[in-house]
């Protein structure tokens, strides 16, 4: 059991689980309606609207799910005059590539909100199941994500060990897919971050991005002549051995050398929509490097699924059932497949 929540009603509540059914009870724990594979994959949240409709002899209840197919799911769960319940699917929603980890809805119903393991936020227009906003400023997948009961204000919570605060402007509906301004970041990492700049892709970073990552890299020495050649982004992408030696005058061979493979690093680590989502390690959303298979049969990078397990969390991160073994293998087929994929690309 993954997931539970309350109508609106407070007389009845539904569950989901890791084998993907979604189950309707009341609060003596008889089940009232069961709705098998409502996730093929599993269930992994599900979240009441706060709205009840009545017409007629019908009381009608909407609930959203979310599971591990990449799925965001509206329901309608109909009250009979009878006695009995059945639940209708009105609307399948696919706005993320990953599996989708949390979903809950505003305060007024009007909205719906969801986190997947792809690292997006998105808001929906829940009445007509319309994508308002994808939000991409998590560094990895998003776990949790809440309305303010009493203001347009989100949460959202990530495995990047960071909560942003979103304000959700008047108008909304008019600004199909694109991300809301963020309010504030809360993080409980230690020192100081380049989230603003993490944030962009290296394309578009500015002179002073460039200037600060050539200190995070210990390449301070060079930040002048960087400036000077006005090395943005686009530019530092597009270094050359020769480029670096005539035109920018760093005679080192071996300080070439360094920078051209900084750049090379960076582009590897620039996740980008391109990149085949079985090759991004499930819990960092980022292209693996040292691919190992865990007991429950998934493929993730040896040092996040080390780190997944060290943390005394011993359920699978897919799953969230229990990992028979911590033993990894390596997935020698499929690191190949990526050498492939990146000589190619």
């Amino acid at each position: 059991m993954v997931a539970c929540s309350f109508s609106p009603c407070s007389q009845m509540f539904m569950t989901g689980s890791t084998y993907g059914d979604l189950r309707l009870w009341n609060l003596d724990m008889n089940q009232l309606h069961a709705e098998k594979n409502a996730h093929d994959l599993g269930v992994t949240c599900c979240a009441f609207a706060p709205s009840i409709l009545s017409s007629g002899q019908i009381v009608q209840f909407h609930l959203a799910s979310c599971g591990q197919d990449s799925h965001l799911k509206i329901w309608a769960i109909n009250k009979f005059s009878s006695g009995a319940y059945k639940m209708q699917l009105l609307h399948t929603l696919t706005g993320q590539s990953a599996p989708v980890l949390s979903c809950t809805y505003s305060s007024d119903g009007q909205l719906l909100v969801s986190g997947s393991v792809d690292k997006t936020v998105t808001v929906y227009d829940a009445k007509n199941a319309v994508l308002l906003y994808t939000l991409n400023q998590h560094e990895r997948y998003v776990t949790a994500c809440c309305f303010s009961p009493t203001s347009p204000v989100i949460a959202t919570g990530s495995m990047d060990k960071t909560v942003n605060i979103w304000r959700v402007e008047d108008g909304c509906s008019g600004r199909d897919g694109k991300s809301l301004p963020e309010e504030s970041a809360l993080t409980s990492c230690e020192g100081t971050t380049s989230a603003g700049r993490s944030k962009l892709l290296v394309s578009d970073w500015s002179e002073e991005d460039v200037s600060m990552w050539l200190l995070e890299e210990g390449l301070e020495g060079l930040v002048e002549k960087f400036r000077a050649n006005n090395i943005d982004g686009t530019e530092l992408l597009n270094l050359t051995k020769e480029t670096l030696a005539s035109e920018m005058h760093i005679e080192s061979v071996g300080l070439c050398s360094k920078v051209l493979r900084k750049v090379e690093e960076l582009k590897s680590e620039s996740v980008c929509s391109g990149i085949p989502d079985e090759f991004l390690c499930p819990i960092t959303r980022e292209l693996m490097r040292e691919p190992v298979i865990a007991a429950d049969g998934y493929s993730y990078e040896r040092e996040a699924i080390e780190s997944w397990i060290n943390t005394k969390n011993r359920s699978s991160p897919m799953t969230n059932l229990p990992l028979l073994t911590t033993l990894l293998t390596p997935n020698h087929t499929l690191k190949m497949a990526i050498g492939r994929w990146k000589t190619s690309h």
